[in-house]
């Protein structure tokens, strides 16, 4: 007889969802873990980067309203702020395993890796189950150029006690136009390096450009189309050249240039799970090529195109808790999902993108809004607010958006909603929102 129904490999949020949701149909549980209970999101990712970003948050609205009533100068005390997120990301491994063991979840710490006969072994013991489902996630990539021990990832720029006078970020996607605008807000000169000039590319580009000219006003550097070659150290910097006639010099340096799955130590090629360089493949029910073994979360290499998100990884956990212990075999079926990069402002995007509705005409019009001058937007003291719009013509409902602006991950929560109820203007105005709010404002969107 195995020694569990499920192993779940991996304590992050996806692990985590899965777990508690198969214990809490009766299943006998165990989640390994080899490194910080809870997983990347709470501990060195979402939530650490969201209470560093407060500060950038109240530095930005103080300079929406400067000549408008309010003055004086905020300034960031690093170490007073640090203090604040070790405050939460102490407490997250101890309260996480605590969570676990007393919902009768067995936890099992150190590294797993699967063994020819179809066991798991984790620190050295042999365990079996009927199904594992692997929810390990995804590590920082380190660019392979002369000198990338130099590099520091996000989860070092998380953590650090005293924020460098400059710091430069290479690569040009959300890590580093998130980790770029808290380190500006904090009083470092901030350079984001990026191979070409294409940043952000999943966004509309209008947006981006529009985005990038914000943080450029900010003192933020953009250095488009360099191709990195080499760091080297000099005293206590660091130069980075190109192979043509690019040199920076920086005191710190972080790969910004995404992330790559945590599958080449757990012996997948020994019980016969497949993968690809974004991941692990599974079908449309999470399975692996091995019946028994299924994925979750940023290890998984998509069928579709959700984002590797942690509510993601949540919601397929909470799938996998149910295909596991019911009569069920649905394929997952997810809603539209928005994401959101934390920069100032913040730009979002859900659904249907304008390039794909401006290109289909017959079926879709898209609406170029500048929101400036709506209440909202006016009483903040806003000079760049925009969104873009993606009507479906037939139905006279929102399929696609994308937003810049402080308040656009509030508004692509809203729109969120309204797509995937398939909401009508008609419906939307038999509710009444309180006034005036980002909600009260959302008839004004069609």
């Amino acid at each position: 007889m195995a020694d569990f129904d499920v192993i779940v490999i991996g304590a992050g949020p996806g692990g985590i969802a899965a777990a508690y949701g198969l214990r809490a149909k009766g299943a006998k549980v165990a989640i390994v873990e080899e490194n910080l209970w809870g997983g990347t999101c709470p501990n060195r990712g979402c939530d650490p980067k969201k209470i560093l970003y407060s500060s950038v948050e109240a530095i930005e609205n103080a300079r929406f309203l400067d000549n408008y009533g309010l003055t004086g100068n905020l300034s960031v005390d690093w170490p007073a702020l640090m203090a604040h997120k070790r405050e939460y990301t102490s407490k997250i491994p101890s309260g996480t395993k605590q969570g676990l063991d007393g919902s009768e979840i067995t936890t099992l710490y150190g590294h797993a890796e699967f063994e020819s006969n179809g066991k798991l072994q984790v620190a050295g013991t042999d365990y079996e189950a009927t199904d594992y489902i692997i929810a390990t996630g995804q590590r920082p990539a380190i660019l392979p150029i002369e000198g990338k021990e130099y590099f520091q990832t996000s989860t070092d720029f998380l953590d650090l006690d005293a924020l460098p006078k400059s710091v430069t970020f290479v690569g040009a996607g959300y890590v580093a136009f998130e980790l770029a605008t808290i380190a500006n807000a904090a009083g470092s000169d901030v350079h984001i390096i990026h191979h070409n000039d294409w940043p952000l590319k999943e966004f509309d580009q209008s947006l981006v450009q529009d985005l990038v000219a914000q943080m450029k006003n900010q003192g933020i550097k953009f250095d488009f189309n360099i191709d990195l070659q080499s760091i080297t150290k000099q005293d206590n910097q660091y130069i980075l050249k190109d192979d043509r006639d690019f040199e920076l010099k920086t005191d710190a340096v972080v790969s910004t240039a995404g992330r790559i799955p945590n599958i080449d130590t757990l012996g997948l090629d020994k019980v016969g799970v497949g993968t690809l360089k974004r991941g692990i493949q599974v079908n449309h029910r999470l399975r692996t090529d091995n019946s028994h073994i299924y994925a979750l979360g940023d290890v998984v290499s998509r069928v579709g195109n959700e984002p590797k998100l942690t509510p993601v990884a949540s919601f397929e956990g909470r799938y996998l808790a149910n295909l596991l212990t019911s009569d069920s075999s649905r394929p997952i079926d997810y809603p539209t999902i928005p994401s959101v990069v934390y920069a100032a402002p913040k730009i979002a995007r859900i659904g249907i993108s304008p390039t794909i509705g401006k290109g289909d005409s017959d079926d879709y019009v898209v609406k170029d809004l500048d929101l400036t001058n709506w209440f909202t937007y006016f009483r903040l003291g806003e000079h760049v607010a925009k969104t873009r719009i993606v009507l479906d013509k037939q139905t006279h409902t929102i399929v696609g958006a994308q937003v810049l602006s402080s308040k656009a991950d509030e508004l692509i929560n809203y729109l969120t909603t309204l797509i995937n109820k398939h909401e009508t203007l008609e419906q939307l105005q038999a509710e009444i929102f309180a006034y005036p709010t980002v909600a009260s404002d959302l008839p004004y969107l069609f």
